[in-house]
């Protein structure tokens, strides 16, 4: 190194020294900071990331590409299978060969995905978003994503992919299984939390999708968006403005969509306008994977790999990833020629060597080798214990709370009311499957799959071997029946006489999650209709037939069309992706050593032609005599069934009357007046009869889960600011409008157990950002 890079380096921590920085760098060493660099991929056995293949990424050495420096290494752990020993190793290897053999000696900034943990080999594997909204537990997903972010710290890891904060509004899309409900609030609560929890370990939360993927035609991976300005700004922004502006997230990346014709990679509106401007965020904006080439590729809105360059860049995306495609040579030579200003790099740089700076490593002293954390020798920290048993119990307590009983006709818990079952039927094709239990952003699905003589790294029951374990005494008995979407029946026939031969039947069917058409849930794994894939219906159809009391426990990465199931099957159990100890938990719930307390974080459809469909309608969105399309599901959001029951008494409100800029408090009680202890999920739900837009029949303003002991009770007080009753007017303005307000108490979004009217008085009220966006929740 140099004499100039120690004091440089050095003057780096603060905003001033980072500009000082900036002034002494060449135009390449700028660049480089604004690329990652991705290496170790398998370019033969499928792609990892969309069209991965069209790029022209032959790779570099190391030392070739990252002689300027480098901005971050792409999924040093996530891309093959890694031993954590080994891997903690070489990374450290390739900082120091930075610190070492650049003009600067920046170390680079490390990212990795970790949407159900770290997605690395051996590494934890917790459930998929969809079960984290089902537990309605926002404090238990908090505690995780910080056992996620320790993990990445002690890796040397600075920057986690997650969380996905799209709001689900159609049920065909792949990726439903990436994200936490389809309400908006539930979404916010849950997002932040993670944010929170992975931040406090010092890992940077990147918030996906900023913006709009979710609300794609036809449920299509990366296709057009449908969504006008006020769905954008009122349903699908405000998850991420929580996440920013109270939860502190210190990254975003953008979304592949574009918007009313505009790719968000190039939305200087969004990227810059509403996200920096209006929400004051400070910290860094990544690409998603090749999207500022896709400007040029396939949204076609660029003439070449420099203009999608200058496009993002100026739009306000900071660091191209995964890896240096346009952001090098095709920009320099933009800047070159004077068509794009050197502000504009800098800006960027800023940004990212001010987060550097932030992580420590811009200070002199900084060393790649592992930190001790919590007492534990440095060899301890390089050894990478990652899934730890602190790791396994609490995947077991979010897999536990996180199933949905859909239904019980009081066949389960087995061996609760009855005498336990002599002879079980355990039949299908998820009941013997371990990648089953987890979605396509784990390890086991995104990436073993191109790796097929390398072991899962995971101590991962079957549901099958969690029935052995939990029915010990019992005779199982096992048929495949059919493949998840083979179509194959030949196998049915079998499967029915094992089921007409056993005291009860569990069938266990859904999703295989993989990428790109490799798997029936997952990353550009669409639907075009919403049965249960392949022959998976005929297969329970001919069980239930057999007279034999049949469970179905659904394995799956999203809603299916389930009327048919929930009017014939003895109990029906929804299970989506429940991670490591998912098969443990589901085998809980059968025999009832789990109580069941999820609730549905996304209502289940009445069909694919009901598609785009959200509780959150307004009346003209709601069934009606006008058309032979029935758009009421057969499961609504919120819905959950319990081995106890619970009773709501005494429902005040503090006031009649509101003003329009203040808070509605109110208060229930739930009494727990059952036999045995269970968990209730208290929802809090507001309408709006008369207003000057269309608003849905009902909003979720509010939750708490409460653990009640038989006959126990509690007192839930809300306090619900007034902020999140607030919608964009004609005028394109967020506003509280003066009026009659319902808040009531739901069993679901349907449900209504009880109900008041509030008023909201004085002016229209235009929103800023100083109000509250969080109902306050306190527990008696």
């Amino acid at each position: 190194m140099s004499a100039i890079d120690d004091e440089t380096v050095g003057l780096g921590r603060g905003r001033a020294g980072v500009r000082e920085l900036i002034a002494a760098m060449t135009l390449e060493e700028k660049l480089a900071q604004l690329v990652g660099l991705w290496q170790g991929v398998d370019r033969e056995g499928g792609a990892v990331a969309p069209l991965q293949d069209a790029m022209d990424t032959v790779e570099q050495s190391f030392a070739d590409f990252a002689a300027h420096g480098l901005g971050q290494i792409t999924r040093h752990y996530g891309t093959r299978p890694l031993d954590p020993r080994e891997g903690r190793a070489t990374l450290a290897t390739k900082q120091r060969w930075l610190k070492e053999n650049t003009r600067l000696g920046i170390p680079a900034l490390v990212h990795e995905e970790c949407l159900t943990g770290l997605a690395a080999w051996k590494a934890a594997t917790y459930p998929v978003p969809p079960a984290w909204g089902a537990t309605f537990d926002p404090p238990l997903v908090e505690r995780m994503a910080a056992r996620i972010g320790r993990t990445m710290a002690g890796l040397g890891i600075h920057q986690g992919l997650a969380p996905v904060l799209d709001v689900i509004r159609d049920m065909r899309w792949g990726r439903v299984e990436e994200c936490i409900s389809e309400d908006p609030y539930h979404v916010a609560v849950t997002g932040a939390a993670y944010v929170r929890g992975l931040q406090s370990a010092g890992i940077i939360a990147t918030l996906k999708h900023f913006v709009g993927y979710s609300d794609s035609r036809a449920g299509r991976n990366l296709a057009p968006v449908h969504a006008g300005p006020r769905e954008v700004r009122d349903v699908l922004e405000f998850p991420f403005e929580v996440a920013v502006r109270d939860a502190g997230a210190r990254s975003v990346m953008n979304s592949y969509a574009e918007i009313d014709g505009v790719p968000v990679a190039a939305s200087t509106e969004h990227l810059t306008g509403t996200l920096r401007e209006e929400w004051g965020f400070t910290g860094t904006v990544v690409a998603d994977y090749f999207a500022v080439a896709f400007l040029q590729t396939l949204h076609r809105v660029a003439e070449d790999g420099g203009d999608a360059a200058a496009q993002a860049i100026t739009a306000g995306i900071d660091v191209e990833l995964p890896t240096g495609v346009t952001y090098l040579q095709p920009l320099k030579e933009r800047i070159a020629d004077g068509r794009l200003g050197m502000d504009v790099v800098d800006r960027a740089l800023e940004r990212v060597l001010r987060q550097k700076a932030e992580l420590g490593l811009l200070d002199p002293e900084w060393s790649p080798d592992p930190v001790p954390v919590d007492g534990a020798s440095a060899d301890d920290v390089s050894a990478g214990d990652v899934d730890t048993e602190e790791d396994r119990a609490l995947a077991a307590a979010i897999a536990e709370r996180s199933l949905v009983l859909l239904r019980n006709d009081g066949v389960l818990p087995l061996g609760g009311t009855r005498a336990a079952p002599g002879r079980i039927a355990v039949i299908g094709p998820n009941a013997q499957s371990l990648s089953a239990m987890f979605g396509c952003y784990s390890f086991i699905n995104h990436v073993l799959p191109h790796h097929p003589d390398c072991d899962t790294g995971l101590g991962v029951e079957t549901v099958e071997g969690a029935l052995h374990r939990e029915f010990a005494s019992a005779d199982i008995v096992t048929a495949h029946g059919t493949g998840v979407d083979d179509g194959a029946t030949d196998g049915i026939p079998a499967a029915a006489t094992a089921a007409a031969g056993a005291d009860v039947a569990v069938v266990v069917v859904g999703d295989r999650s993989g990428l790109f058409g490799r798997g029936t849930s997952g990353e550009g794994c669409d639907a075009d209709d919403l049965e249960l894939p392949g022959a998976q219906r005929a297969l329970v159809e001919a069980v239930i037939a057999t007279g034999t009391p049949t469970v179905v426990v659904l394995l799956t990465g999203r809603g299916y069309a389930l009327g048919w199931l929930l009017d014939s099957a003895a109990a029906v159990v929804q299970a989506f992706f429940p991670g490591e100890e998912g098969a443990a938990a589901i085998a809980g719930v059968l025999s009832g050593r789990v109580n069941p307390s999820g609730r549905m974080p996304m209502s289940l459809p009445r069909g694919a032609g009901a598609q785009p469909y959200s509780y959150l309608h307004p009346p003209l969105g709601a069934a009606s005599s006008v058309t032979n399309i029935d758009t009421e599901p057969p499961v609504r959001y919120g819905f959950g069934l319990s081995y106890t029951r619970f009773a709501y008494e005494d429902f005040t409100v503090d006031s009649p009357t509101v003003d329009v800029a203040d808070a509605i408090r109110c208060a229930v009680t739930v009494r727990n007046a059952g036999d045995r202890e269970g968990a209730e999920v208290v929802q809090l739900y507001a309408s709006d009869p008369v207003a000057s837009v269309t608003r849905p029949l009902a909003q979720l303003v509010a939750f708490a889960r409460v653990l009640l002991g038989p006959g126990e009770s509690a007192r839930v007080r809300f306090t619900v600011p007034t902020r999140l009753l607030a919608f964009t007017d004609r005028d394109g303005v967020r506003i509280v409008e003066p009026g009659d307000i319902g808040v009531s108490v739901r069993r679901d979004a349907g449900d209504v157990i009880v109900e008041h009217t509030v008023r909201l008085t004085g002016d229209v009220h235009s929103v800023t950002g100083a109000e509250p966006r969080i109902s306050a929740v306190d527990i008696s």
